[in-house]
């Protein structure tokens, strides 16, 4: 199959290693991987702050930019959730019902990495080894607006060497939130704070997620109370595989 990667902003200027492994893993499963160079942002930071007018160029740069692909992959949940549940409002919105509906029609092909595996590519091993104890942290947008369910703890559970505990209180959201974090700092941070307490009742050595941006949270919390704790993306666990000997 050939599949479009839209990296996203994140993975693009601060974490290319979860857009990389995208790459790595859907190549390695025998699939073409193409890198449309006219994307941009998908608007989620404009249209979430009451910018509307503003993501409408940037819908429209989406829906040109990926329109011609069959699918389109990104490992965000947010941004993914942003792209089927809100491009097509906006357009609508600004009064360009024919933006709207390419909107739609692209955003039912764009899916999110655990999305892509198991409902398009029906692939639950994909032969990763990865011989850490990991706990997973499932996003709000993921798990609230895109409801990707247990689709991610079902690839984890099948990767060699990895042991998944259970993360306490995993639906609580990490305080992360976008803008949320910089207008609401103090609440923010003591979200941060329950959210840290629980990945680190697990004993795990690393705490993963399907978005950058709340691993990019977390992480940075965790970092600054030197715990030992990495976080990493799902995207680099299911890329992993064993080193040749």
């Amino acid at each position: 199959m050939r599949i479009a990667l839209f990296a996203t902003c994140l993975a693009d200027t601060m974490f290319p290693a979860a857009a990389k492994a995208t790459v790595q893993l859907l190549e390695r499963l025998g699939h073409e991987v193409v890198f449309p160079e006219a994307q941009t942002c998908c608007g989620q930071m404009h249209i979430n702050t009451g910018y509307q007018k503003e993501a409408v160029p940037l819908v429209r740069r989406y829906v040109r930019t990926f329109e011609s692909c069959d699918v389109v992959v990104a490992p965000s949940g947010s941004c993914v959730g942003s792209i089927r549940h809100q491009h097509a409002t906006v357009a609508r919105q600004a009064g360009e019902p024919g933006l709207a509906a390419r909107a739609e029609a692209v955003a039912s092909r764009t899916y999110e990495l655990s999305e892509l595996l198991l409902d398009v590519l029906k692939i639950e091993d994909v032969g990763a080894y990865y011989p850490h104890r990991v706990t997973y942290h499932p996003t709000c947008h993921s798990l609230r607006v895109l409801r990707v369910g247990d689709r991610p703890l079902r690839l984890l559970r099948q990767v060699r060497g990895l042991d998944l505990v259970e993360l306490p209180a995993a639906e609580q959201c990490c305080g992360f939130g976008g803008t949320f974090s910089v207008k609401n700092a103090d609440t923010s941070t003591a979200m941060l704070a329950d959210k840290m307490r629980h990945v680190l009742d697990t004993g795990a050595d690393v705490c993963t997620a399907g978005d950058v941006s709340c691993l990019m949270h977390i992480g940075g919390g965790l970092s600054r109370l030197r715990t030992g704790v990495r976080t990493v993306h799902l995207a680099e666990i299911l890329a992993s595989t064993e080193a040749p000997a």
